[in-house]
């Protein structure tokens, strides 16, 4: 698969994604249930030209969430209006 078409997943915290909001950058959002945990929930973000990020801590690990409420109330405080629950 060429370089241009290989999808890339990478990271960003907190403030990269008030960053690229203000910017007026758009990207889909989606809460999945973490792989590695499945009773917990994780935020991954969609970009133009198959770049995809979770959202990370300061630590720069995955940032995963019990509960449900606590993830749309984090995504509120992030600016996010929308996102998709993947169940």
């Amino acid at each position: 698969m060429c370089a241009s078409t290989t999808k890339r997943v990478t990271e960003m915290n907190r403030n990269d994604v008030k960053t690229k909001h203000a910017e007026g950058v758009s990207f889909d959002t989606h809460v999945i249930a973490n792989p590695t945990h499945i009773k917990e929930w994780i935020v991954f973000f969609k970009k133009d030209a198959g770049r995809s990020y979770f959202l990370v801590d300061d630590g720069e690990e995955v940032e995963s969430f019990v509960r449900l409420d606590d993830l749309i109330d984090e995504l509120r405080e992030l600016g996010i209006k929308n996102a998709e629950i993947h169940l």
